[in-house]
């Protein structure tokens, strides 16, 4: 695969093609992926990987940051079919102003299905903006019925280019927390594995994530055993164990579903300059 090898370019304004993304990507030795969790201490993050590396924080960038970031910066804006959250809920201003604008290279407004509408630069306020229109990554990949979160996708193109430079994951767990849910629009166990697999191969890194297989220690311990049979144990064991699951699920459903009904007709109830969350 060819590179740009001979142009600078400094922010996102203007680009476009794949192209222009790889050779604004290639100026720099690593990227670090910074997932809205709660597992996310940036400042650490920081502290831990060297001031050349570029940090890419995803829609609202709020959830994790607090302060404007000093570090060599860029924000990926998911487009929806109204356009991308943070500008249709009038957070433009407030997102942006945690970057600091010196070290901040602009807006990536990333494209996953047919259905989303891309925003322009006057939409982020003349911020720098670029558009990569990834509709077709997930294709006969991706489970079709689902559509892949902005860190997976970004994550698996920028492998899929194979550019020279170390990609890092910091916070994509996949988990539920009180603060923040886990939409179902997504398949984080298919993300999962992915990640999981693409580090144990070396393709990226997990930022403090433990991927010691321990069923892989259970076969050394017990060479006699093939590893067939513990593999086809284990998913056993999980499908029997998501169907508990969904039983229990299912009981908690039907004992909420008057709180539900009650919660629908308050939030119909609001007027529709209280309904931004």
């Amino acid at each position: 695969m060819d590179f740009p090898e001979d142009r600078d370019i400094k922010t996102t304004s203007g680009l476009v093609t794949e192209q222009d993304w790889r050779a604004f990507f290639s100026r720099f030795p690593q990227v670090v992926l910074v997932a809205n969790s709660e597992q996310v201490d940036v400042a650490a993050l920081k502290r831990a990987y060297p001031d050349d590396s570029l940090f890419i924080f995803f829609n609202k960038a709020y959830k994790v940051l607090q302060k404007p970031f000093a570090g060599q910066s860029m924000l990926v804006s998911r487009a929806q079919p109204r356009g991308a959250n943070i500008v249709y809920r009038g957070e433009v201003e407030q997102v942006l102003g945690l970057f600091a604008p010196e070290t901040f290279h602009g807006i990536l407004n990333m494209r996953l299905a047919d259905s989303e509408t891309p925003n322009t630069q006057a939409d982020y306020g003349g911020t720098a903006t670029g558009h990569l229109d990834l509709t077709s990554l997930g294709d006969g990949i991706y489970p079709s019925d689902k559509l892949p979160t902005s860190g997976f996708a970004l994550a698996y193109w920028l492998l899929a280019q194979r550019l020279p430079l170390k990609v890092v994951l910091a916070g994509f767990s996949g988990k539920r927390s009180e603060k923040w849910r886990v939409v179902a629009i997504h398949d984080w166990a298919f993300e999962q594995v992915c990640l999981k697999v693409f580090a144990r191969s070396g393709k990226l890194s997990l930022h403090e994530t433990d991927l010691s297989d321990p069923y892989a220690k259970l076969s050394a311990r017990f060479p006699d055993i093939p590893a067939t049979e513990i593999s086809l144990t284990v998913a056993d064991v999980l499908s029997q164990r998501m169907g508990n699951t969904d039983a229990q699920v299912d009981k908690l459903i039907s004992l909420t579903g008057i709180l539900k009904s009650a919660d629908v007709f308050l939030r119909n109830l609001k007027p529709g300059f209280l309904k931004k969350r």
